[in-house]
């Protein structure tokens, strides 16, 4: 198995990107374009095929949950992991258990002391994928997310 991660090209690859996005996250969850714009994001390509992406935004403290209509804070040495995603058909083979090591990887090549992410409080697996890398819960913030109505579970890794 050939494994690699590419930086996705922008704006040439935000249909891809959406509807990659389209296959992995509820129709409520996903990104705009514009949203996909201010992300340095990266496929995770197995074997010539896309199979999994994940978006960071540099030096940024996930707020949007307790800073209604505000863009996240400039946070110096914070990396916010907006999303992680394996294709459905990918799922259950240790592949997003890679991406995550990756992300990591990421971060701490690129000097970052702090990671930040944020996931429905229903994704149990994230959460659990999340804690066996050593992120801890740093608060739940109820009615974050619609269609369902679900909490958001911020999670931060220092390194």
């Amino acid at each position: 198995m050939h494994v690699e991660f590419r930086k996705c090209v922008l704006p040439r690859e935000i249909r891809a990107l959406r509807a990659f996005d389209r296959k992995v996250f509820r129709k409520t969850d996903l990104f705009t374009s514009d949203e996909w714009n201010k992300y340095a994001s990266y496929w995770m390509i197995v074997d010539r095929t896309a199979v999994g992406c994940c978006a960071f935004q540099l030096n940024v403290d996930f707020q949007e949950d307790i800073r209604e209509d505000e863009e996240n804070q400039y946070l110096k040495g914070s990396l916010y992991i907006s999303t992680t995603g394996i294709l459905p058909r990918f799922q259950h083979r240790g592949l997003g258990q890679l991406l995550k090591c990756w992300e990591l990887t990421y971060a701490k090549y690129h000097a970052f002391t702090r990671i930040v992410t944020n996931t429905r409080k229903n994704n149990r697996r994230m959460i659990s994928l999340n804690q066996k890398f050593g992120f801890q819960i740093i608060r739940t913030t109820r009615g974050y997310y619609f269609d369902p109505a679900d909490s958001t579970v911020v999670m931060e890794l220092k390194l």
